[in-house]
């Protein structure tokens, strides 16, 4: 009952928070909510078994994955406020951010989601949790390619040779 809870606050608030972008079909907040509520869902259901024999190996590579999305969060949104120039929300930033983890991956905020998704995943891996994992990672690929194309209206050849020379969500990877 307490994960049926936890789920509808969490949607009511993600639905808040990305109503302005579920106007605005292929936009990055639109496919961003989907994978949020994929993840939301995953850690309802997976939510008992987060300390569950913490010494196993699933749960050993869990907590890593877990540790490398709070530090992609952490470096990602702090590179935005010092580069980025935001203006009224983190997202709007009026420079193109190219240094720190911004120098590897283009999306480390969506990298973050993507390792916080197979994180939970692997907290009790099931069927489900693995269909839930797919439709978040599938939705953060669709959340960072309208996000690219809107970096390329807004900055240009400039965008366009930053993603030459770097990832989208993975160092030297992908």
């Amino acid at each position: 009952m307490i994960e049926m809870m936890i789920f509808f606050t969490g949607s009511i608030l993600l639905l808040w928070i990305s109503l302005p972008s579920l106007k605005i079909p292929r936009s990055h907040g639109y496919y961003r909510f989907f994978s949020w509520e994929a993840i939301l869902g995953m850690f309802c259901i997976n939510m008992r078994h987060w300390f569950f024999d913490p010494f196993a190996w699933l749960q050993v590579i869990s907590w890593i994955l877990l540790c490398v999305s709070l530090a992609l969060l952490i470096s990602g949104i702090l590179q935005l406020r010092a580069s980025g120039k935001p203006t009224d929300a983190l997202e709007a930033t009026t420079h193109l951010v190219q240094t720190g983890i911004y120098r590897y991956i283009r999306h480390p905020l969506y990298a973050s989601l993507l390792f916080l998704s197979w994180g939970i995943f692997l907290k009790q891996p099931t069927l489900l949790e693995g269909c839930l994992t797919v439709i978040a990672a599938a939705f953060l690929l669709a959340t960072g390619r309208a996000d690219e194309s809107e970096c390329m209206t807004k900055f240009g050849q400039e965008y366009s040779s930053y993603m030459k020379k770097t990832k989208m969500f993975i160092p030297f990877v992908i």
